[in-house]
């Protein structure tokens, strides 16, 4: 290949990446998340008490507590609320405002309505998918 076919295509490569990063961050572009939504209240108050040290969402977080993904189809809102308010014999009971409690079950219901997050429940084909 001759210095000038890599030299057009170095340029053309340049001249594609910055007209796509002007496209991307130009103004007016930016999109506002709902924060009024429940569950996006939930999330954050759940970053705040960092909750995410000890428990996992889809298999990713802290190994102290369990993972958390599914908790809204096998817990009733009620029990939840109890785990969060009085804790157990490792997780510290949270002094949470009803509002706030019902922001963590929104977001974990959000979470739940996902799909399954069970991985130790899947069967690993040879080919590196997997299945139910």
């Amino acid at each position: 290949m001759s210095d000038k076919n890599k030299f057009s295509i170095l340029l053309t490569l340049i001249i594609s990446f910055l007209g796509y990063s002007f496209h991307l961050y130009r103004p007016g572009l930016r999109i506002q998340a709902d924060t009024n939504n429940m569950a996006d209240k939930g999330k954050k108050l759940w970053q705040q008490k960092n909750c995410g040290s000890c428990h996992q969402i889809y298999g990713l977080g802290g190994y102290l507590g369990p993972d958390l993904t599914n908790i809204y189809s096998s817990r009733t809102e009620q029990q939840i609320k109890a785990f969060i308010k009085s804790g157990t014999n490792i997780m510290p009971g949270f002094d949470l405002s009803d509002e706030q409690s019902k922001q963590l079950i929104a977001y974990l219901k959000s979470i739940d309505a996902t799909g399954i997050a069970a991985p130790h429940g899947f069967n690993i084909n040879y080919d590196g998918t997997i299945e139910r």
